[in-house]
């Protein structure tokens, strides 16, 4: 097959720009798809995401501060609203109607900020992916994290596509207890309009490190364990795995108490065609009432992408050195399969857009 790294995005679609708690009393700066640009909070509330460049002299904003008012350029101090638009320039009454900055399509929900980095006229705000679990603190205890990470966008998406690689990387964390028994899982695959959906089951299972530090379980105790996964595209993966001791239904019925459980939300933003932003938030779902808990999956789900990341930088930086070195399928690329052609059919339908534009 051929090599997929370099693999462009669409640009008609919403991306993960910022979890909301990053905004704050200074500009935050990001780049998206190779475009510079400032997140921050306007006059009216709103998450707003504009061109990191002052219209006046290209000062980039995020070096400036937020304002009641706007965004304040930190180098001559005009002020710009969350539509780009100048509202102020010191000592000067008249504003000239030339001077603002670009704005881009920004929805702030779920505590996600959404941007939409496209055609302004085709942003749909029902388009964009519904997480209602972030709304539910009390059932789902959550932190948020992000990682920017030098690879491609998709290079993360495939990761979470095979996760035959966990009992390899992840040893100490969600990878112990039974190699073979997690490459040979019970799948189950559905292509979705968005992407994939895929659901996996390793029955009798001995549980990993981290489900034992959650569960209290002790060396003998045998699970019913499943990852259920489901990717939209172009960046988005939402997840729920856990476990069940056996015996107790897990496949009948997973939502008990007791055991393990959690969601997670991956998010993939490309930065550039060889960098990206990782955004995940892992909700706790099995000791809602324990703060403790909550920080102690937080930290175990963090240690363990770092072993992701690893991998993957090296497999961007292998990928950058021979581009045109073609790489091998084996059976468990189906779901990444199916998530690389669901990217595909946006980018084709991006095409006449951008042609235009």
């Amino acid at each position: 097959m051929r090599n997929e790294a370099a693999q462009p995005w669409p640009r008609n679609a919403w991306y993960q720009a910022a979890w909301n708690s990053e905004l704050g009393e200074k500009p935050l700066a990001r780049t998206i798809m190779n475009e510079k640009v400032v997140v921050f909070r306007g006059p009216d509330g709103k998450a707003a995401v504009l061109e990191d460049r002052c219209c006046h002299r290209a000062a980039p904003l995020s070096m400036g501060t937020v304002l009641p008012n706007g965004v304040q350029c930190g180098y001559h101090g005009m002020v710009f609203d969350g539509a780009g638009k100048c509202v102020w320039i010191p000592g000067q009454e008249s504003i000239p109607p030339q001077a603002r900055v670009k704005a881009y399509p920004t929805v702030e929900k779920q505590e996600f900020v959404w941007v939409w980095m496209g055609d302004p006229a085709l942003a749909d705000p029902a388009l964009i992916l519904d997480y209602p679990w972030n709304d539910d603190h009390a059932k789902w205890p959550h932190k948020h994290g992000m990682y920017p990470v030098k690879c491609n966008y998709m290079l993360l998406i495939d990761n979470l596509m095979d996760l035959t690689h966990i009992p390899f990387i992840h040893r100490k964390t969600i990878g112990g207890g039974g190699r073979m028994e997690q490459v040979n899982a019970q799948v189950e695959i559905k292509r979705t309009e968005s992407g994939v959906h895929y659901m996996r089951w390793m029955l009798g299972h001995t549980p990993p490190p981290t489900y034992v530090k959650a569960a209290g379980w002790g060396a003998d105790v045998k699970v019913d364990r499943w990852q259920e996964f489901e990717y939209v595209a172009p960046g988005s993966v939402i997840q729920w795995s856990g476990a069940l001791e056996v015996g107790r239904g897990a496949q009948q019925n997973r939502d008990q108490d007791g055991g393990f459980s959690l969601r997670l939300y991956h998010g993939a933003t490309p930065v550039s065609e060889t960098e990206c932003y990782y955004f995940w938030t892992p909700a706790n779902g099995y000791q809602q009432h324990d703060p403790a808990a909550t920080e102690l999956l937080y930290k175990e789900i963090a240690y363990t992408f770092t072993e992701d990341l690893a991998y993957l930088e090296g497999q961007q930086a292998r990928l950058s050195e021979d581009p045109d070195r073609p790489l091998v399928d084996v059976k468990h690329d189906a779901m990444r399969i199916h998530a690389r052609r669901a990217i595909e059919r946006m980018i084709q339908n991006d095409s006449p857009a951008i042609a235009a534009e």
